[in-house]
């Protein structure tokens, strides 16, 4: 035990004395403060630039009559020949001439052409579409004699709420489900980053100490086991200090950023990024409502079980890393067809978490959150949206199961390959270690 103290100790104390390992930490919030700002000043700007420049050939009449709307595209009318316009328009400074054919009135589609030297974004022509359209509409209602602010009464703003959230102890309102899914996203995501970013530095660490031959002189003094797993060990911890300085400054350093700046990412262009919560649900409810609802949230749950969530993950497949990198041969590039078959589960249990937020009691969400190889991932989605404790208890035993499992046959092909030079072990070759006895 002595021996893997001192393992566990020399992998993170090598690691956190590094000046990128502080660079990075102290740095990794600015760098997402900057990202979110450069991303709300870039969209900002890209909403500016990218409106275009119109002219309209309108024999109809009616899209300029009904054009009052001054945001987006710029459209300009001319009477002009079409074949004289199409000449010159580009020159004039506009970037696309759209022609609108005459119409009988009674027309329930309308073949609008456009002219353009470069090809325009599907976007563009998407908005330019609407517009037309709206007149279109505007100009059938004014021609039915409908009155438009009878039309505007008979428009009804529907809340959907659940009737059972008045209780007090109740968690199944509408806000709640908004934060739910904020917050399952976020520990889904932050998982899947996880298992990567730090699996992959326990694997880098065999492979550079096995082709530096330093491993040679480290299995002398303890067993193969022990080393395998106190280089998981100290990685993890690592990264642990990593997450929790991170969650302490980044939330600081981005309310700095906003009150200096005043900017950020727009509401709608985060719905846009993530396509799961409308910002116009948010409208309905004060900060203190959501502040209460998310402390309201089963904490006493959700946190140890995200804890035991992650080490599981993280030990799991990093046991399976930590086997790749003996493994390998002298050339680092072998590792890439290796780690094919380790990544297939954490892109897919991503893929499920995803939808899981749609849905997280749907059969492919529980089949998803219990199943070892996606759970990591899968369950600290839904663990905001209050699974049964039955099966958070049994997720949890599987992936116990699992992690005991998978170090066993990884410490095996560790044991084996960690002293093999020249040569990548083969998927088949390791097969065969693990039932060696």
């Amino acid at each position: 035990m002595n021996k893997l103290w001192l393992i566990i100790k020399r992998e993170y104390l090598i690691r956190v004395k590094k000046k990128s390992f502080l660079l990075i930490t102290l740095l990794a919030p600015l760098a997402f403060a900057t990202l979110t700002l450069g991303m709300g000043f870039i969209s900002g700007y890209m909403a500016t630039k990218s409106s275009k420049k119109v002219i309209v050939k309108d024999d109809a009449g009616i899209f300029k009559s009904f054009n009052s709307t001054k945001k987006g595209n710029t459209y300009d009318f001319t009477s002009m020949p079409l074949d004289s316009i199409a000449k010159t328009y580009d020159k004039e400074g506009y970037d696309l001439l759209v022609h609108i054919p005459d119409y009988d009135g009674n027309s329930k589609k309308i073949n609008v052409q456009y002219y353009s030297e470069k090809k325009p974004g599907l976007i563009t022509l998407e908005k330019i579409e609407r517009r037309i359209g709206r007149a279109y509409k505007n100009y059938n209602i004014d021609k039915s004699d409908v009155d438009k602010e009878l039309l505007k009464s008979f428009a009804v703003d529907v809340s959907l709420e659940n009737a059972k959230s008045k209780s007090k102890n109740d968690k199944t309102g509408k806000l709640s489900v908004i934060i739910a899914t904020a917050l399952a996203g976020a520990m889904g995501f932050l998982l899947y980053m996880v298992i990567f970013i730090f699996g992959t530095q326990v694997m880098r660490s065999v492979m550079e100490e096995k082709i530096n031959r330093i491993v040679e002189i480290i299995i002398s003094s303890v067993k193969p086991f022990q080393l395998m797993v106190g280089k998981v060990v100290g990685v993890g911890a690592v990264g642990l200090t990593q997450l929790t300085i991170w969650i302490i400054f980044i939330p600081v350093i981005m309310m700095i950023a906003n009150l200096i700046f005043g900017g950020g990412i727009d509401s709608s262009n985060i719905s846009e990024l993530q396509g799961q919560i409308n910002p116009d649900d948010l409208k309905d409810f004060n900060i203190s409502q959501v502040i209460n609802e998310f402390f309201a949230l089963n904490w006493w749950v959700i946190l140890p079980a995200f804890v035991l969530f992650f080490l599981g993950g993280y030990f799991l497949y990093s046991s399976l890393f930590a086997a790749v990198g003996s493994a390998i041969g002298d050339d680092q590039g072998e590792s890439q067809s290796l780690i094919m078959p380790i990544t297939i589960p954490v892109i897919f249990a991503m893929i499920i978490m995803m939808n899981t937020l749609n849905d997280p009691d749907s059969p492919l969400a529980v089949f998803g959150s219990i199943f070892p190889l996606f759970s990591p991932i899968v369950m600290p989605a839904r663990l905001p949206f209050d699974p049964p404790i039955w099966q958070v208890i049994l997720s949890l035993a599987l992936l116990i199961a699992t992690c005991v499992l998978f170090i066993w046959m990884s410490a095996k092909i560790y044991r084996a390959g960690i002293l093999m030079y020249g040569k990548k072990l083969s998927i088949k070759e390791m097969g065969k270690m693990i039932f060696k006895k």
